[in-house]
């Protein structure tokens, strides 16, 4: 159904209207919905790239911290920083990657 603001639109043409030029009206609007929607998903991926990078640095501080505590205790098992929760994580990234 139809707005109120297309209706009226519709029904009061003006002088250099007419009704192709509302029908393009309205497909150009709906176009315009879909650019900013797909660019939007265009610059999710950017987002994700950045979140990405930002891990490096993390990353090596837990491998050096935790090189620095297997050397403080050289007989500890403990897990100073969950790698194989990050490696699975990763794994599942890539995999929704790949699809």
């Amino acid at each position: 159904m139809c707005n109120p603001d297309q209706l009226y639109q519709f029904v009061n043409f003006g002088e250099n209207s007419n009704i192709y030029n509302m029908r393009y009206k309205l497909i150009k609007e709906e176009e315009t919905k879909q650019e900013v929607f797909q660019k939007g998903r265009i610059d999710a991926f950017s987002e994700i790239e950045n979140e990405i990078k930002s891990l490096i640095k993390p990353l090596r501080q837990a491998k050096i911290e935790t090189i620095k505590t297997y050397r403080e205790q050289p007989e500890s098992f403990a897990t100073v920083t969950p790698t194989d929760l990050i490696k699975d994580y990763l794994k599942d990234i890539k995999t929704l990657l790949e699809k």
